[in-house]
């Protein structure tokens, strides 16, 4: 007894020990990265002292004597607050997951090694002025020092993932200009579903989801100038026809707008700003304030891994983005030689496939051998796509030349509209509305963009064995549509359609319909004056014009007295009276989106299928066009059920169907008190780390941050979007909100929805979410009196 006791003791207190030993080691590996924000650091290679203040949100303000300077300090701040994910992103654009995270992302290594994100950033690199050059230069300089001054200091991910990271390199900077331009690819998925769609249904059902663009008549720029059209005819000429558009929704949103100063309560020109992108931990904006007297002075957004402030404004300018949406990326079918797979017909010729070996490195210590082939117009992707038995070829604008590099360091310095166009013109493949507003009161927008200039109309895949739909170029930038100084006081961009019928060049199908613009419109011409306030309110609008329009349309198809259940009345008579506004309270939210995606599924899954319709309601383009068409002729085929066979089933039939299912859904997951289906209980957001899915990893380092509950939708002006397959579960929203008044530049307000720090056991690193959450702002600090006023940490890198 006496020995089993003493075991026990001994067994007891390794168990003790060995908790506190883990204890003390997850405390360290997750604390070990914190920053001395106040302690001075030797940097080499400075000609002059950097002071860098930080504010109560530990924004770093750096101010440096040059230029070179200033990026070596800049490299290393940033490296200090979000090394990992600027290793990850580094990693991503050269296809080398697989060597941290394991086999499962050997496919998506090949996918992003196919599109050369590496092979344009040197042909970039190359075309640079030898001041950008400097610069990046002394940027990958302060990374690297930061990595060899803490090596045994990183962030807890490069623990938990058993690596370090290499050397910086100016490349990695430039390769997230693909990684950017990838990102709002839309093409991608929707052609080749569109292609798969038709291969399985019948020309009758198919044309039905085609849009008629005559439906779609709100414009970013309502009115082509006469001089303009004039150069777009004596160009579209050369290519043989005029290209049509047409218009698809897409997932991915952003908003902005200018208002002038005789439209403005204060007398200054004021710009909005919120780009909608993936909502993770940390967040994919990291902010900025940097100084060199007399030559510098810019604030805003920096993405984690290049220098330059990407939205922001400097001492005269403010500008901001959104996606355009263009198609471009198209998709051929190519025809091989039945003798030799490494061969492809081209106008009546046999052309080789290049073959590029690619060596991949995994987790679980494998070296895979792998191969991409590629035709003169780019990678082929069929067996990336899931396409059987067909060989698809694809040319994207991320592989044309472009500078967005150039054009964003331009931006950190421009004076005035004349040069903010010439900073313009090399953003081509991160295709966005531009919008501009500077000191002195003008107001513009620029679509900056690679709009391929090529025959057909852009949405089907087409014959790849004739060059006669290859690109004929891009629409040059002095054709693509603008507006500067407009007499409404305004200019607004939501994703939503760029030009009407007039202009000749095909940009898009990919067009968001116009349901936020319409909003911020409303927003805008509802008072004569616009103050911060008002942007506010439109920034953190709820309503949504999506259900104003299709409410009424679904409550006409169903009779009350064709509805049997108490539920079911009580939440038809909800949907009557509710008022189209999506708080997280809300009741007639929760019931409008379930109902919408019951009457989506029957009316499509029967005749597409389970795999088909997974893919089809993943995208939900398709079926919010055909919604926003029938909602207004209430005539379609996809109506029967073709599993049905001994009735015809009506356009009241699915609505009737639909609102069952939505009730039996909604009673399941929320019980059968209505007074309860609150639609922030299901629509939440959750600020996902990379790591985060793995539970032990997320209890023990803290690395996600929620659920929250919240309100709005895809649709509305404040967006949270959400998957199909994972249904209200917000991911997706505005990764910014941006208040600019233009030459009173210490009244701007800024928020994002995370904070400085990517490491998780910081105090910043998501410091800034609830008052993001309350539609709360920050003052961006700006004058030096602001940032000395602001001022709560300090230090200085020292001459060596």
């Amino acid at each position: 007894m006496k020995s089993l006791r003493f075991f026990l003791i001994g067994l007891l207190t390794l168990i003790f020990f060995g908790i506190i030993a883990v204890i003390v080691f997850v405390r360290f590996t997750s604390r070990k990265a914190l920053p001395d924000y106040n302690e001075n650091i030797q940097l080499s290679s400075l000609s002059a002292e950097v002071e860098v203040i930080r504010d109560e949100h530990a924004v770093p303000h750096i101010y440096a004597e040059n230029e070179s300077d200033l990026y070596r300090a800049v490299g290393y701040q940033m490296a200090q607050d979000r090394l990992w994910q600027m290793d990850l992103l580094r990693r991503l654009t050269m296809g080398r997951l697989s060597e941290i995270f394991g086999k499962d992302l050997v496919e998506a290594d090949m996918l992003f090694r196919s599109l050369h994100f590496s092979e344009k950033s040197h042909v970039v690199l190359d075309s640079l002025d030898t001041e950008i050059i400097v610069s990046l230069q002394a940027f990958a300089d302060g990374v690297n020092e930061f990595i060899d001054n803490n090596t045994k200091k990183l962030p807890p991910e490069f623990t938990i993932l058993g690596y370090k990271p290499e050397k910086w390199e100016p490349y990695h900077s430039a390769n997230l200009i693909g990684y950017m331009a990838w990102g709002l690819t839309k093409a991608w998925s929707t052609e080749v579903l569109l292609f798969n769609i038709s291969q399985a249904i019948d020309e009758e059902y198919f044309s039905e989801l085609i849009p008629d663009m005559n439906m779609h008549n709100v414009y970013i720029f309502p009115d082509a100038k006469e001089d303009q059209e004039l150069a777009f005819k004596s160009v579209i000429s050369r290519v043989g026809r005029k290209v049509s558009e047409l218009g698809l929704q897409v997932f991915q949103a952003s908003n902005n707008w200018v208002v002038s100063p005789d439209k403005s309560a204060n007398g200054h020109a004021m710009l909005a700003n919120d780009m909608h992108l993936d909502l993770n931990a940390p967040g994919i904006w990291y902010q900025m304030h940097q100084v060199v007297p007399g030559e510098l002075n810019v604030t805003g957004l920096v993405l984690p891994g290049q220098p330059f402030v990407i939205c922001g404004h400097n001492e005269n300018v403010a500008w901001g983005m959104t996606n355009v949406m263009v198609d471009d990326l198209d998709f051929y079918r190519e025809t091989l030689s039945e003798t030799d797979s490494l061969k492809y017909r081209l106008n009546g010729e046999w052309k080789d496939i290049r073959v590029e070996e690619e060596i991949v490195y995994t987790k679980e210590g494998n070296t895979l051998v792998l191969f991409n082939q590629f035709t003169h117009r780019g990678p082929i992707i069929s067996a990336i796509k899931g396409v059987k038995d067909k060989t698809l070829s694809m040319r994207w604008i991320g592989n044309e030349y472009s500078n967005e590099l150039r054009s964003v360091y331009l931006y950190n310095r421009m004076k005035n509209w004349d040069e903010f166009k010439d900073a313009a013109k090399t953003f081509i493949s991160i295709s966005q509305n531009i919008a501009y507003a500077d000191a002195e009161g003008n107001i513009g927008m620029y679509i900056a963009a690679g709009v391929p200039i090529r025959e057909g109309d852009g949405i089907f895949i087409v014959p790849g064995d004739t060059t006669q739909y290859d690109w004929k170029g891009l629409v040059p930038f002095e054709e693509l549509p603008h507006s500067y100084n407009p007499e409404s006081g305004f200019i607004a961009s939501a994703n939503n359609r760029t030009i009407g019928d007039n202009y000749p060049y095909y940009i898009s199908r990919w067009y968001d319909l116009p349901n936020r613009y319409e909003r911020i419109a409303e927003g805008l011409t509802s008072k004569e004056k616009i103050c911060m306030d008002d942007m506010k309110e439109i920034q953190s609008d709820q309503n949504s014009k999506w259900a104003e329009k299709l409410v009424p349309y679904f409550l006409s198809l169903i009779n009350p007295k064709d509805v049997e259940g108490e539920l079911e009345l009580a939440a038809l008579e909800l949907i009557a009276e509710w008022d189209f506004s999506m708080p997280k309270e809300s009741i007639g939210s929760t019931i409008f989106e379930q109902f919408y995606f019951e009457f989506v599924s029957n009316v499509f899954s029967d005749e597409l299928g389970e795999e088909l319709y997974e893919s089809f309601i993943k995208e939900d383009i398709l079926a919010t066009y055909f919604l926003d068409k029938i909602r207004l002729t209430n005539e379609s085929v996809w109506f029967d059920d073709i599993l049905t066979e001994d009735k015809i089933e009506s356009s009241g039939d699915i609505a009737l169907q639909s609102l069952t299912d939505a009730v039996n859904a909604l009673n399941t997951r929320l019980g059968s008190d209505i007074s309860k289906w609150n639609w922030g209980k299901v629509h939440t957001l959750s600020l996902m780390h990379p790591l985060g899915k793995v539970d032990m990893l997320n209890m023990v380092f803290k690395l996600n941050k929620g659920p929250f509950p919240v309100g709005g939708s895809y649709h509305t002006v404040s967006a949270y979007s959400y998957p199909s397959d994972d249904l209200y579960k917000a991911n997706h929203g505005s990764s910014h909100r941006h208040l600019f008044v233009c030459g009173d530049w210490d009244k701007s307000q800024v928020i994002i929805p995370t904070g400085t720090s990517g490491i998780p056991a910081s105090p910043y690193y998501c410091d800034q979410t609830s008052k993001y959450l309350n539609y709360e702002y920050n003052t961006e600090l700006f004058s030096n009196g602001s940032v000395e006023e602001g001022r709560v940490y300090e230090m200085r890198f020292l001459v060596e």
